[in-house]
């Protein structure tokens, strides 16, 4: 159970699964009169069928990664040495019949048949992810953070979509808009975070002739184009601080020390790294940096409306 737990990235699996209860129950909760459409049973539906086609594209992920990671990471690789390599397709299989069966299940609840499509587009695209795009150059971390942030869209896309009407289309729209402001968030550290895990793995992908974008120009090279991208997440919050919490100081306080700060420390160390303990340790800066932007929803509600 252990090793299954790892090669499905439970950690990972946990922080999507935060993220949408707390869009839900904080974001759409925070006053501003939204109509949802999903009730308990039908939302915890959405979240299954999220989680398990997110840990299917883990598992196919990891198939595809079996040489590289053997180079990268030996001491932690799962398939071939804990679980054969026929019981991670047969699981994957499984994940992605739940899932996307999930997704038909909760379209149809709705009445709106045509959003299964959004699931089985995704179970599509991690598996060509996987086998195919993430060895061009930038390709496959453009997709895999699209898929990221469409894991935060996806919750309104089945709970503010179907609710509009004449009446409240402003007010589901206005929030629809904060969520894509969350989701685009989510895009930019995520997109940033694959980068430094090129530069970390650059020895195991170039062994199997992927070209990534360190292997491309060079570890060294990567290192200043991540140092140059991880300005532009900070200037966004203090964007988004100045624009719209600028009367809340607590507000401007939470943002400041657990998103800010980090970010800074992240540029700055991300100017030297060169070590793969280095860009490791900046991998795991930016994974808190998406706890505390997703747990500031928890917040969300308190600084709309003091």
């Amino acid at each position: 159970m252990l090793h299954f737990l790892k090669l499905i990235r439970w950690q990972n699996l946990l922080l999507i699964g935060l993220t949408q209860v707390l869009i839900k129950f904080a974001l759409f909760d925070a006053g501003f009169g939204v109509q949802i459409t999903l009730n308990w049973f039908g939302f915890s539906m959405l979240v299954i069928a999220t989680l398990c086609i997110a840990a299917a594209g883990y598992i196919i992920n990891d198939i595809h990664d079996i040489e590289t990671d053997s180079i990268n990471d030996a001491d932690h690789v799962i398939i071939g040495q804990h679980i054969s390599e026929k019981t991670a397709y047969n699981l994957y299989i499984i994940l992605n019949i739940i899932g996307v069966g999930l997704g038909f299940y909760l379209s149809n609840l709705i009445g709106k048949s045509g959003f299964a499509a959004v699931f089985v587009i995704i179970s599509a695209l991690l598996y060509i992810y996987a086998s195919y795009l993430k060895q061009m150059t930038l390709v496959g971390n453009v997709v895999v953070s699209l898929l990221v942030a469409m894991s935060i869209i996806i919750v309104g896309v089945f709970e503010l979509l179907p609710a509009i009407t004449e009446q409240n289309q402003p007010t589901q729209v206005t929030v629809f808009k904060i969520l894509l402001d969350f989701a685009l968030f989510a895009f930019l550290i995520n997109f940033i975070r694959e980068i430094v895990k090129d530069i970390e793995d650059i020895d195991g992908d170039f062994n199997a002739e992927m070209k990534t974008l360190p292997i491309v120009i060079g570890r060294e090279r990567a290192g200043k184009v991540v140092f140059v991208l991880s300005f532009i997440p900070v200037a966004a919050v203090v964007y988004y601080m100045v624009t719209f919490l600028y009367t809340q100081q607590e507000a401007i306080g939470y943002f400041l020390i657990f998103i800010v700060a980090p970010l800074l420390y992240f540029s700055f160390k991300s100017f030297s790294a060169y070590t793969k303990k280095e860009w490791h340790h900046l991998a795991t800066v930016l994974k808190v940096v998406m706890l505390f932007g997703v747990l500031s929803l928890l917040i969300f509600k308190y600084f709309l409306l003091k």
